[in-house]
């Protein structure tokens, strides 16, 4: 069984790649900070929730003795699609991007990136824990 076959690792990765794509929409916002007319765009907000929509059950029937277990499962991937922002400042040239507002949503960005990237990895360390192979 591949690391993708397990729905926590498979919805930490689409997060990740969540992330990856949100950083390249911030920083062409910022690169466009001077361009006429430019709006600055994010993207939808990535929900857990709807990953779990997205998962199916993998092929192995099991039963379970308390009902805090769960099962094994997998994902599939999913698009995510830029919006325009909505800002309330814009300049005389129309243009709609606020360093500020833009550096802040990179900054935040980052940490979740780095506490997907952390959470990734101690979860890997626990499964080699797990296995015996520490």
């Amino acid at each position: 069984m591949a690391l993708n076959d397990i729905s926590i690792f498979s919805a930490l990765k689409q997060k990740m790649r969540w992330q990856q794509a949100r950083q390249t929409v911030l920083a062409e916002n910022v690169a466009n900070a001077e361009t006429n007319g430019y709006k600055a765009r994010d993207l939808r907000p990535f929900e857990f929730g709807d990953q779990l929509k997205n998962i199916e059950m993998a092929r192995v029937s099991s039963t379970t003795a308390d009902k805090r277990h769960f099962s094994l499962q997998t994902q599939n991937p999913q698009g995510f699609g830029a919006k325009s922002s909505t800002s309330f400042e814009v300049t005389p040239d129309g243009n709609g991007v606020v360093l500020e507002e833009q550096m802040i949503k990179i900054s935040s960005n980052q940490l979740d990136y780095q506490a997907a990237t952390t959470l990734y990895s101690r979860s890997v360390r626990v499964l080699r824990t797990a296995l015996g192979r520490a």
